[in-house]
C-alpha cells in the first residue's frame, strides 16, 4: 500500500509540473475606457536631454494633468518608469483614462502623473543605434534614479505645475525592471516618496536585486506602502525566476509587517494583467488619502 501511494504522489506531482499554466483573460473594466461626463486630462510630451545625475543621456515623458487640477492647491504625484507605455491610450495601463476616472469619483485625489522614459546615449556614429541606459537605471539598488527625479525631473515639472511635497502624496509605479526601481526610490528615499506599484517586478539578480527580501526582514522598517503584481507564467531565466522573486517579496514584506498586497495572476511578464487591475491597484494604494472616498 505504501509503495502504491509513493507511486500516485509521483504520478500526481510530476503531472503538476509538466502541466502548462493556462492563462487567464484579463479584460479591461470600465474605469479603464473612457466615460460620459468625466473631463478628461491632458497629456503633454517633453524631451529631457539636460540631466544632470544621468549626464549625457535624453529621453522622453510626459505629464498629465487631471482636469481637476487647481494651481492653488499642491497636487499629489505619481511617477511611472518606462512612461510612453503607461500614458499609451491603446496598450495595457492607459493610465490618463484611469486617472480621469477614479479622480472624478473621489477614488483617488488629484494627482499629477508624469511618465519618465529610460534614458539613451546618442549614437556615437552614423547607423549605430543609441546605448540604452535603462538597466543602468532601474535595476541598480542606489539612490541615484531617485535623485534624478528629486534633481532632474521634479523640479522641471515643478516650474509648471504645483507639485507636493508631501511623501505621503508621492507615489511611483513601474514594470518589470521599472517594478524594482519604483521599490528602490521608495526604499532609498522615503522622506520623498511612500507609495509603490509594481509589475512584475524583477527583483531578480539582474543587478542585485535578489537581495531585497533580505534587507527588508533584517533593516530598519521604511514608511512605505507596496502594490506588487505577478504572474505565474512570469521568466524564469538565467537572472531568477520572477513569480519566486516576488513571493520572496511578499513574505518579506509580511514578516516586516509592512503595509503592502500582493496579487498573483497567471500573465506572463507582460501588462495585462496589471493593466486590468490597475484601478483596483491605485484605489487600494490611495485609499486613506485625505479627501479620497473611502472604499465599501
Amino acid at each position: 500500500m505504501h509503495a502504491l501511494r509513493t507511486i500516485s504522489l509521483a504520478i500526481i506531482f510530476s503531472t503538476v509540473l509538466v502541466t502548462p499554466l493556462v492563462a487567464e483573460d484579463y479584460t479591461l473594466g470600465p474605469d479603464s475606457l473612457p466615460q460620459e461626463g468625466v473631463p478628461q486630462g491632458t497629456v503633454t510630451q517633453h524631451t529631457l536631454n539636460d540631466s544632470t545625475v544621468y549626464p549625457g543621456t535624453t529621453r522622453d515623458y510626459w505629464v498629465y494633468v487631471p482636469a481637476q487640477y487647481d494651481a492653488t492647491s499642491p497636487a499629489c504625484v505619481m511617477v511611472f518608469q518606462d512612461g510612453g507605455w503607461y500614458v499609451s491610450l491603446e496598450r495595457d495601463f492607459r493610465v490618463p483614462t484611469v486617472f480621469d476616472n477614479l479622480i472624478q469619483q473621489g477614488k483617488m485625489p488629484v494627482t499629477i502623473g508624469i511618465f519618465i522614459n529610460p534614458g539613451e546615449y546618442p549614437a556615437e556614429k552614423e547607423g549605430d543605434k543609441p546605448k540604452r541606459n535603462r538597466s543602468v537605471e532601474y535595476d541598480s539598488l542606489d539612490d541615484l534614479y531617485a535623485r534624478f527625479l528629486l534633481e532632474d525631473v521634479l523640479p522641471r515639472v515643478g516650474k509648471e505645475y504645483t507639485l507636493t511635497e508631501d511623501p505621503e502624496s508621492r507615489a511611483i509605479g513601474g514594470i518589470s525592471s521599472g517594478g524594482i526601481c519604483a521599490f528602490t526610490v521608495a526604499w532609498e528615499r522615503p522622506d520623498a516618496f511612500r507609495k509603490v506599484l509594481s509589475h512584475v517586478g524583477s527583483f531578480t539578480n539582474i543587478r542585485g536585486g535578489h537581495v531585497y527580501p533580505a534587507l527588508i526582514r533584517k533593516e530598519e522598517k521604511r514608511p512605505i506602502r507596496i502594490f506588487l503584481q505577478d504572474g505565474e507564467n512570469d521568466l524564469d531565466n538565467v537572472h531568477g525566476n520572477w513569480p519566486l522573486g516576488n513571493m520572496q517579496m511578499d513574505k518579506a514584506l509580511t514578516f516586516a509587517e509592512y503595509d503592502h498586497t500582493f496579487v498573483m495572476g497567471t500573465e506572463g511578464h507582460n501588462g495585462k494583467h496589471g493593466g486590468a487591475i490597475l484601478p483596483e491597484s491605485l484605489v487600494w494604494l490611495w485609499r486613506d488619502h485625505p479627501g479620497v472616498t473611502p472604499a465599501k
